[in-house]
């Protein structure tokens, strides 16, 4: 195996990881926007708000994996000049607002903030497959 094949292999190792770690934040994603909707029509929002936020709490935690996993792909992708984003924001969502003042508005906001996150975790996800795909063609090149 060539230098150049041993880093196509890495860097395609590293970018399943990342896709793998935004599945897990999707997932966590849906049910924050779920548990949302729970609060946007039920009268017990305030252990919703409670449950959502913990949804959004970890879907942060995996972010931040996500992060680090796209900054190893980064860095797989060094010398074979391609590259993916490195920044991924899930938003600041005001959970003490939310719960405090539970209302339709912050509770609308919230939502927005969470749909907001699904889209950009969907464009990373996209871009990652692209990469992935620019890897199988240098791949079948060598």
């Amino acid at each position: 195996m060539t230098d150049q094949q041993k880093e196509v292999l890495e860097a395609k190792v590293a970018a399943r990881e990342v896709l793998r770690r935004l599945d897990e934040v999707e997932r966590t994603l849906r049910g924050a926007r779920n548990w949302g909707f729970f609060d946007l029509f039920s009268n017990r929002s305030f252990l919703s708000s409670l449950v959502k936020f913990g949804k959004i709490n970890k879907a942060e935690d995996q972010l931040r994996q996500v992060q680090a996993a796209l900054r190893r792909l980064q860095k797989e992708l060094g010398d074979i000049n391609l590259s993916v984003r490195e920044s991924l924001n899930i938003g600041s969502f005001q959970a003490f607002l939310d719960i405090a003042f539970d209302n339709i508005i912050s509770d609308w906001l919230t939502q927005s903030r969470i749909h907001e996150s699904l889209r950009e975790v969907a464009y990373v996800k996209r871009e990652v497959q692209q990469v992935l795909a620019r890897l199988d063609q240098l791949e079948r090149g060598l």
